[in-house]
């Protein structure tokens, strides 16, 4: 679908890249001629990400970190551009959500869930932004929403309100650091099938029939439908869309009312 080399050049940091739909961009990247960093709270998984991609001959480094922690997240930027030089692409995918309707919903879930969704993403973005504006193919960042934080998302409130907040945060900068010919997006995913987050909250709770039925197309997506829109996005082919917010979803957010 895309040249062997759109990336070439480029140095991308991916949070929450070693697993699920992080790796899957982290994979896409790779493949594709970019350098990248993945950050992940867990050693092991980040050690088997790089390890399955040292089989296909390419090499992405790792660095250990937890998203709600600013000095960590500072840390990852400042490793990748002294492995790499530089920085050019930033994906902000780390996520935790679990299923809880909200009269059970103990402050510390809450809180846990905002501080690495909402102040991970604005970690993420800070630290990242005087490195992004130096790249000569123009900054990018792409962070990972959800249309449910605008609809609202029922036993999933916490995550809902911390994707609305990155949604509203991303067009802020986009225009804030367009000057900086920084373009600031997100993508809205719809119900990845090949997923970990699918599976706890559909799956294991009874309601993944329910679900496929709230897609316009009748299915569940996969991870590759998010790592080609994160492609295009970090690639030339969207030098002229910041602000946007991507949505791969099957055309839930269409049907999912009427469902």
């Amino acid at each position: 679908m895309f040249t062997s080399d759109i990336l070439k050049g480029r140095v991308a940091l991916i949070t929450g890249g070693a697993g699920g739909i992080g790796f899957e961009i982290a994979t896409a990247y790779a493949r594709l001629g970019a350098n990248v960093m993945v950050a992940s709270r867990n050693q092991e998984r980040m050690d088997g990400a790089v390890a399955a991609l040292a089989k296909e001959g390419l090499a992405i480094k790792a660095v250990k970190t937890d998203v709600r922690n600013y000095d960590e997240v500072k840390n990852a930027v400042d490793t990748t551009v002294e492995q790499y030089g530089k920085l050019d692409i930033l994906i902000n995918n780390a996520a935790g959500n679990f299923y809880c309707p909200t009269a059970d919903l103990s402050p510390n879930g809450w809180r846990t869930v905002i501080d690495i969704d909402l102040n991970g993403t604005f970690y993420g973005c800070h630290a990242a932004y005087q490195h992004l504006k130096k790249s000569e193919h123009g900054g990018c960042i792409i962070s990972i929403a959800t249309m449910l934080g605008l609809s609202g998302w029922p036993g999933a409130a916490h995550a809902g309100a911390a994707k609305a907040g990155i949604i509203s945060l991303s067009r802020a900068l986009a225009v804030e650091w367009g000057d900086d010919q920084i373009r600031v997006n997100t993508i809205s995913p719809g119900p990845i099938g090949d997923t970990v987050g699918v599976q706890r909250l559909y799956q294991e709770t009874g309601r993944e029939e329910l679900e496929r039925k709230k897609t316009a197309l009748g299915r569940f997506g996969k991870k590759t439908d998010i790592a080609n829109a994160a492609v295009y996005l970090a690639s030339d082919l969207g030098q002229y869309i910041t602000g946007e917010n991507m949505v791969v979803d099957g055309g839930r957010w269409l049907k999912y009312v009427a469902a």
